[in-house]
This record gives structure tokens, C-alpha cells and sequence, in this order.
């Protein structure tokens, strides 16, 4: 595999924000399909317009659950899981229930991970397990949360949805996304058959290459063009 093709294959193409049309989906799986990425990353009422836009292309069908905040019941999560899959959605995306790792409630972390995992499973499809790191920023629990998914048997871990922000000391809201050492911390926590997505704030191919270099095996991103076509001029695809 040629170095754009590699790069190509880390990407899913994110079609999230609120405001995107069916319009915008549409062209967003045709840059998907363009470029050959891993995969798009959809809303759930999308998934079945995705997977058509789609048909006969390598780019699969992913879908986010419980986004962007986490707080969906686990009963729901396991729902909107079973949906998905049911539409044709390959991949799952889920988002934690975040105040209950801040407050150390491992045992429903456990719970609702391994329900959505078991779910994935049960439909052949795999799941990403989403942390938010910009509010569970502390090293003890993004350990215990790649323990919880190393057991649980989760197949990827996730830095953040791209929609966390938190309030920095000036007061003033930010967003930080995939760090290099909350990426690095979370390759080394998790158990051999679990892999890492990074996720928020990748736009560079600089940025794309140093995230495959702290272990990411996929990386969300929305500046899928200009990350591959800098990469074609750098690597002369």
C-alpha cells in the first residue's frame, strides 16, 4: 500500500454538525468515495441514505450513538446500536456517559460499554468508544476506561466526539481534541486487540502522521481535501 493510500485508510470522513443537509451528506460521501478513505461517520437518521450513496465504493458505513454529550440511557444506546446496524451501519461510534467516569462509577461504564460492544457484535459490527478527554482528562481515568474496554472487549478507543468544550482560566471556551499524550497513554493502556482513534482537531497532514506515529490506527477529520491532497504533493500520488 502506497503512503496516501495508508493515510487515506486511517480517515473516517466525520459528516456531524448539526446544520449539515442531506445535500451536504451528499457531498461529503462523494469526497469520501474520491479519496477512498476508511469511512464515513454519520448522524443516525443517515445511515441508510450513506450506505446508498455509497454502494460500491471500499468507504464503510459508520454511525455516532449517544452524540455528542453521552447521556442517552444505556437501554437507548443499546436501541440507537441495534438501528444502526440495522440500516447498514458497519461501524459504531459510541460516546460514554461522562459524569459517571468523572464521579468513578466504573461499574455502569462497564455496563453500558459492554452492552453497545456486545450489541456491535452480535450485528458483525465493530465499535469505537469515545472518552471526551477535554472533561475526562485525568490520567487514572482514561486508564481505567481503556481497561473497562480492553475487558469488555471494545475495538477501538476514542479521544473525543469534537464537540466537547471546556472553559479554560481566562474564562473563555475551547476545544483541544486528540492530544499526543492522551493518545500515547491510551495505546499503552489498552490490551493488544484494542486499537486507538484520534479524534477533534486533526486538519493537518503533519498532524494526520503524528497521530499515526503516537499508534492511532483511524482518525476522524473533516479536512479530509486538504489533508490528502497536501499529501499527494508530498509523497507524489
Amino acid at each position: 500500500m502506497d503512503k496516501i493510500k495508508e493515510l487515506a485508510k486511517m480517515i473516517d470522513h466525520s459528516i456531524l454538525h448539526p446544520t449539515m443537509t442531506d445535500e451536504d451528506l451528499r457531498r461529503e460521501c462523494e469526497v469520501a468515495k474520491k479519496y477512498d478513505v476508511a469511512s464515513v461517520c454519520v448522524k443516525p437518521y443517515a445511515v441508510k441514505q450513506a450506505v446508498e450513496l455509497l454502494k460500491g465504493s471500499d468507504v464503510l458505513v459508520g454511525c455516532v450513538i449517544g452524540f455528542p454529550a453521552g447521556n442517552s440511557a444505556v437501554a437507548v444506546k443499546v436501541f440507537e446500536t441495534e438501528t444502526a446496524c440495522n440500516d447498514g451501519a458497519v461501524e459504531i461510534d459510541m460516546v460514554i456517559n461522562i459524569g459517571k467516569a468523572l464521579q468513578g462509577d466504573w461499574a455502569y461504564i462497564e455496563e453500558e460499554i459492554g452492552a453497545v460492544t456486545k450489541t456491535c457484535h452480535e450485528n458483525n459490527s465493530i465499535v469505537k468508544v469515545i472518552f471526551e478527554t477535554d472533561y475526562v482528562n485525568k490520567k487514572e481515568d482514561i486508564v481505567n476506561l481503556c481497561k473497562i474496554c480492553t475487558k469488555v472487549g471494545a475495538d477501538y478507543v476514542k479521544t473525543s466526539s469534537g464537540f466537547g468544550f471546556v472553559k479554560g482560566g481566562d474564562g473563555k471556551y475551547a476545544y483541544t481534541g486528540a492530544t499526543i499524550p492522551d493518545l500515547e497513554l491510551m495505546k499503552q493502556s489498552v490490551g493488544p486487540g484494542v486499537k486507538v482513534k484520534a479524534a477533534g482537531g486533526v486538519r493537518s497532514l503533519d498532524g494526520l502522521i503524528e497521530v499515526q506515529e503516537a499508534g492511532c490506527s483511524r482518525c476522524g477529520a473533516t479536512a479530509t481535501i486538504a489533508i490528502l491532497e497536501e499529501a499527494k504533493v508530498r509523497f507524489g500520488g
